[in-house]
């Protein structure tokens, strides 16, 4: 081997160790990612999936713009695995009619309610004894608004043990503070069926353009036909509430 190939091999971050890239590459995970069933999101995603020990963060507005529809085939490769699944703190009651249209067995899923006590706290301890057990495969948890970064990174530690898909859901604000997590992505409406993704930080080089995802159907047709007008249309301001003194008119 010439001394020109030799050094090149040494200057190679991987040949110095695994959580070592280029600015231009693709970390590596160090384990087999989860497919995310979106060909296109898997491909931007290091490992071609969601990371195993690691949190993916996934922000959002509101809930109900899809993300449970984004993280489906996560739980379902984790149910079929003889995995269990577990939900944290989801905002609103499940649907057992609509998880099933997603393929997701709803009487094996584990659903804990544990938002009680300050600043989440119930939960966030709830979460990080999940993650540490090591007999859950898959976590998805709704986080109470502004988590400290201190159990952010508690949860990222608790998270490097747990051999599977781990996602927290937080606000939009929490992209403008630091955040352990190896992954985030900011999740936003695209129409009816459609999921805008931006991912904003990742194990390699920053991806300029959000992705575009179709989503599985679950609106009716009718529906759906409202959602696409609706999708293009500015609301209108609210006009001021005129008092009405009925005991005069």
């Amino acid at each position: 081997m010439s001394s020109a190939a030799s050094l090149s091999v040494r200057l190679d971050p991987e040949t110095l160790h695994p959580a070592l890239w280029l600015g231009h590459q693709f970390g590596r995970t160090g384990a087999d990612a989860v497919a995310t069933g979106f060909p296109a999101l898997d491909s931007e995603l290091p490992g071609g999936g969601w990371p195993r020990r690691a949190l993916s963060e996934c922000l959002l507005a509101h809930p109900g713009i899809g993300e449970v529809r984004l993280l489906a085939p996560a739980i379902v490769a984790a149910q079929r695995a003889d995995r269990l699944a577990m939900l944290l703190d989801p905002p609103a009651d499940l649907c057992a009619q609509a998880l099933g249209a997603l393929g997701i067995d709803a009487s094996q899923l584990l659903v804990i309610t544990a938002g009680s006590g300050q600043a989440g706290g119930d939960s966030l301890w709830a979460l990080e004894q999940a993650l540490k057990s090591g007999h859950v495969g898959v976590v998805v948890a709704w986080l109470p608004p502004r988590t400290p970064a201190e159990r952010m990174r508690r949860l990222q530690l608790a998270a490097s043990r747990h051999d599977g898909a781990a996602f927290v859901l937080r606000e939009p604000a929490a992209a403008d503070r630091p955040s352990p997590a190896p992954l985030r992505v900011m999740l936003e409406p695209g129409g009816a069926d459609l999921l805008r993704l931006r991912v904003l930080k990742r194990r390699g080089p920053p991806l300029e353009s959000p992705l575009q995802l179709e989503l599985q159907a679950v609106l009716s047709e009718s529906a759906r036909r409202r959602a696409e007008v609706g999708a293009g249309r500015v609301p209108r301001s609210l006009r001021p509430a005129t008092f009405v003194d009925l005991a005069r008119a």
